[in-house]
């Protein structure tokens, strides 16, 4: 059975004691109603030494990137494995800001990807198109070929430690939304696409979150379709009573 998720993203936001209120008062809620779905925050890298053990096992924490390199003279990276180091389990790699700011490439995410694995990092990796891409109607088209370019070569056992994200590039932050619809068809044409790779039973049990301005209002909606298995959830994650509201859309 392929897991539900739903990961915060809570990008460049938050000092280190504003972080850490929010995971203690997320635990809290948690604690006093335990979700239906696997819960994960991802933090900048300076919160997640501090995090990672006040959340216990309720909570997975990862962190929002990693770098292309082991170790070595790269002023200002962080490795998978000083990453791993606090305890954290997850990495999100190729969201849709990094490729756009950064110039990340799939040559570079295939490097992050194989890197996070070898430190036990569970990679979620996102994959998504832009506006003028949806509307040329070639995001089928943009999805295979990051998957298929950053993540093919992976063995099927290690791709099975991979999880999903769908963006809609056009709905980050926007407050547009992919319509379920539109989401329900993109994530089972993705897992179609890892079937064709993998087989059915991989594609079966691979984890596809939606991540594109879903919030307590629509998380239900959206999760109900049967390949969509959660969210990865930016603004909606910074209040522990908004991404509370997310997560019940599992309820």
């Amino acid at each position: 059975m392929r897991k539900k998720i739903v990961a915060g993203n809570w990008k460049m936001n938050l000092n280190l004691n504003e972080g850490v209120e929010l995971a203690k008062e997320l635990k809290n809620i948690l604690d006093a109603d335990k979700p239906n779905c696997d819960v994960v925050i991802c933090t900048p890298f300076i919160h997640l030494a501090s995090i990672t053990p006040l959340v216990g096992d309720l909570i997975g924490v990862g962190a929002e990137n990693c770098a292309d390199k082991e170790s070595g003279a790269y002023t200002g990276e962080v490795s998978a494995a000083m990453v791993a180091s606090t305890g954290a389990k997850y990495v999100i790699l190729g969201h849709s800001e990094r490729r756009a700011y950064y110039h990340e490439t799939s040559e570079i995410l295939k490097d992050k990807v194989e890197l996070a694995l070898a430190n036990k990092l569970t990679p979620i990796f996102c994959i998504g198109e832009v506006l003028e891409e949806r509307e040329a109607n070639k995001q089928n088209e943009v999805v295979k070929k990051q998957i298929t370019d950053a993540l093919f070569n992976l063995s099927a056992e290690d791709f099975s430690k991979i999880v999903l994200a769908y963006e809609p590039v056009w709905a980050i932050g926007t407050g547009k939304t992919a319509s379920p619809e539109q989401a329900q068809e993109i994530h089972a044409y993705i897992r179609s696409v890892v079937a064709e790779k993998y087989g059915k039973e991989v594609a079966d049990n691979t984890s596809i979150l939606y991540g594109g301005s879903c919030n307590p209002s629509n998380a239900k909606e959206l999760f109900a379709n049967p390949d969509v298995d959660g969210g990865l959830i930016g603004g909606a994650s910074l209040k522990a009573e908004n991404f509370k509201g997310v997560i019940d859309g599992f309820k």
